[in-house]
C-alpha cells in the first residue's frame, strides 16, 4: 500500500506495523505528530472495531492488538515509561523533541546500562535553525554518551522501513535505539509503501535477568561493563547496515559524507547539473552515506584506502560526524565541513548552502523578497485568555517599580512580544517559578512567574514546592487554557485538578486564588493581584479560560 506521509506520519505507521504496544511522548514541535498519528489509528480501529468511546477505549490493554498512546506528564515521565514496557518483552516508543532529551537523560542514560528486553526506540526531533526551539542541540550526542546505536534516516520511506529494523536491532543487542530526525524530515511529505500485515505485537515476558534493571553499584558496574564490551558489536552492525552505503568515485581523491536530509540535498545539486570543473569532480567523488551510528569505521577507512585526500561532510545539526572523522584519518587528510566554513556552522542546511559548498554554478532565479511584503511576527490569537490575563499582570507590575516577570515555554511566551513586552526572562520549560523563587531570594520585589497548565505539570510543581518550602516571597500565575495549546491542543496533564496540586504541595488555601482571564473581570483580576503581591509567601493565581482554538474545534464537534 502507498500513502502520502509526513516524515512523523511514516515514523508512526512503521512503529504501528513493526509491532508496537506503546507510545510515550510530551508534546513537542517537530515530534507531535508521531503520538497524534498513533491516536488517531488507534480511534478509527476502535471505532470499526464498535467500541462507543471511540480513542478512550484503545487504552485497554484487554483488547488484544490495541496500542497504548496516552500523553505523559514529561519526557522523563515518558521514557520510565516506556522502559516499563520493555521490562515486560513489549515494544514500546519514545518521542519527543531535542530539548526533552534533556528532560529525560537520567533515564536515558541509565537505560543504556539497564539494557532492554522488548524493543525500545526513541525518537528525537532535532530543530535545526530554531524554527519553534529555544536552542538547535544535536541528539546524537546523547547516543554517543550514552554510548547506544543511533538511526538518522534521509527520507520517508527509509524512516518508515527503520523502524522496523531499529525494533530488530533493539532486541537483537538488547539497547535502546535513538532515532534521530529534524524539522525538514519531519514536516515533509513524499510517497511511503508499506507492508500489508503488521506484525503481531510481542507477548507478555519478564527479563531473564533481573538484576540488569537493578542498578545498585554492584549490578551497574557488571553492567556497564557489557556495554563497553558490546561497542564493537555496534559499529559491526553499523558497518553491515544496508542503510550505511559507499560507493568510490571515478575520481576518488574527493569524497563527501552525508548524514539525514543532507543526502537527499547533494543528490538534488548533482543529478541537476554541475557548470564548473571543481564541481564536475565531486560529481565523480566517493559518497559515504551514513544513516547508522556508531560511524562505520571500516567504509570510512575504505574510502581514504581508496584514496580521498578531501572529505566534505554534510549533516544536519551540529559538526558530530566532522570531528568524529577528524580524528580517524590521517592528518594528510582534509576534512572540510560546518568547521572549516565551507558549510553554516549554525542554522539547517539547504539545497543552496550544499550548492555553495560544492561551488556549483546554478541559476537560483529571481528569489528576493519584494520590500513590500512586511513581516508577520507571530502573536498571541485574538480572544485569547492569555492577553486579558498579560493586560491586568502588566497594569499592577507598573504599580512597582522595578518588577519582574519571569516567563516560562507555551503560547504565552509571546508576551514577551508586542503589544504586552511582559516578560523580562524565559529560559527553558519550568525555569519561570524557580527563577522567581531565586530572584525572591537575591531581594526582588515583586517578583512573579508566569507558567501555562501544561508545562506546569511537566516541570513546574517542583519549582512551587521549592517555594513553600522557604516560604519564598513570589507570586506565580499559572495561564491555564485547560489545554497543551502551543503544540496544537493535547490534553492537558493536570486539568480540573491544578488547584488540588497546589494545594498538596502546601500553598496556604487561602493564597490559591482562581479568576476568569476576560476583560469584564480585569478590575477583580488586578484586586486579586495586589492582593498576592501583598502578602509576603508563595501565592498562586490560576487564570482559567480555554483555549480559542480547541473551544471552537469542540464546539464545531457538538454541531
Amino acid at each position: 500500500m502507498k500513502h502520502l506521509l509526513l516524515g512523523d506520519e511514516a515514523i508512526a505507521q512503521g512503529a504501528i506495523d513493526a509491532g508496537l504496544s506503546g507510545v510515550y511522548a510530551y508534546p513537542g514541535t517537530p515530534s507531535t505528530e508521531i503520538t497524534e498519528y498513533i491516536q488517531l489509528s488507534e480511534k478509527r480501529n476502535a471505532l470499526s472495531a464498535g467500541l462507543e468511546n471511540g480513542a478512550d477505549s484503545a487504552y485497554s490493554l484487554e483488547v488484544k492488538g490495541k496500542i497504548f498512546c496516552q500523553w505523559a506528564t514529561n519526557e522523563k515521565t515518558a521514557m520510565e515509561g516506556a522502559l516499563g514496557m520493555s521490562y515486560m518483552g513489549k515494544r514500546a516508543l519514545v518521542c519527543m523533541k531535542h530539548v526533552g532529551m534533556n528532560v529525560c537523560a537520567d533515564a536515558f542514560m541509565n537505560a543504556a546500562i539497564t539494557g532492554v528486553n522488548g524493543g525500545l526506540v526513541v525518537v528525537a526531533a532535532d530543530d535545526p535553525s530554531m524554527h519553534s526551539s529555544q536552542n538547535e542541540q544535536d541528539s546524537r550526542f546523547y547516543a554517543k554518551f550514552a554510548m547506544i546505536p543511533c538511526l538518522e534516516p534521509s527520507n520517508q520511506q527509509e524512516a518508515y522501513d527503520m523502524m522496523h529494523y531499529a525494533f530488530d536491532l533493539s532486541e537483537s543487542l538488547r539497547t535502546p535505539i535513538l532515532f534521530r530526525v529534524t524539522t525538514r524530515m519531519a514536516h515533509s511529505r513524499a510517497i511511503v509503501e508499506t507492508i500489508d500485515t503488521p506484525r503481531e505485537q510481542n507477548t507478555l515476558s519478564s527479563p531473564e535477568n533481573t538484576n540488569h534493571f537493578i542498578l545498585l553499584p554492584a549490578f551497574a558496574r557488571k553492567n556497564y561493563a557489557e556495554l563497553v564490551e558490546a561497542q564493537a558489536d555496534f559499529v559491526q552492525t553499523s558497518e553491515e547496515s544496508l542503510y550505511n552505503t559507499y560507493t568510490k568515485g571515478i575520481q576518488p581523491k574527493k569524497a563527501i559524507v552525508t548524514t539525514g536530509i543532507a543526502y537527499n540535498y547533494l543528490m538534488e545539486c548533482l543529478e541537476n547539473g554541475a557548470k564548473s570543473a571543481y564541481s564536475l569532480a565531486f560529481r565523480e567523488a566517493s559518497i559515504l552515506k551514513i544513516a547508522q551510528y556508531p560511524l562505520p569505521k571500516a567504509l570510512i577507512e575504505q574510502m581514504v584506502a581508496d584514496g580521498a585526500e578531501e572529505i566534505l561532510v554534510m549533516e544536519e545539526g551540529q559538526p558530530v560526524v566532522e570531528e568524529l572523522i577528524r580524528g580517524m584519518v590521517p592528518s594528510t587528510v582534509v576534512v572540510k565541513g560546518r568547521l572549516t566554513g565551507d558549510l553554516p556552522r549554525m542554522g539547517e542546511l539547504t539545497p543552496d548552502c550544499v550548492v555553495d559548498s560544492l561551488q556549483l554554478t546554478v541559476d537560483r532565479g529571481q528569489l528576493t523578497v519584494p520590500e513590500l511584503v512586511v513581516g508577520r511576527p507571530p502573536a498571541l490569537c485574538q480572544g485569547c485568555g492569555h492577553r486579558d490575563m498579560y493586560a491586568a499582570l502588566n497594569e499592577v507590575a507598573a504599580e512597582h517599580e522595578g518588577a519582574k516577570i519571569f516567563g516560562d515555554i507555551g503560547c504565552y511566551t509571546l508576551g514577551a512580544l508586542s503589544p504586552f513586552h511582559a516578560i523580562h526572562a524565559c529560559v527553558e520549560m519550568g525555569a519561570s517559578i524557580t527563577m522567581a523563587k531565586g530572584a525572591a531570594d537575591a531581594g526582588q520585589f515583586p517578583s512573579f512567574a508566569v507558567i501555562g497548565d501544561s508545562t506546569f505539570t511537566h516541570s513546574g510543581m517542583t519549582g512551587l514546592l521549592d517555594c513553600v518550602n522557604s516560604k519564598a516571597n513570589v507570586v506565580v500565575l499559572i495561564s491555564d487554557n485547560l489545554t497543551t495549546g502551543m503544540t496544537g491542543g493535547q490534553d492537558s496533564a493536570g486539568t480540573g485538578r491544578l488547584e488540588a496540586i497546589c494545594l498538596g504541595l502546601g500553598v496556604e488555601p487561602e493564597h490559591v486564588r482562581v479568576v476568569v482571564p476576560l476583560p469584564k473581570n480585569m478590575e477583580e483580576i488586578k484586586q486579586v493581584l495586589r492582593e498576592e503581591v501583598a502578602y509576603n509567601g508563595t501565592s498562586v493565581v490560576i487564570a482559567r479560560r480555554e483555549c480559542i482554538q480547541t473551544l471552537k474545534r469542540h464546539l464545531k464537534a457538538k454541531k
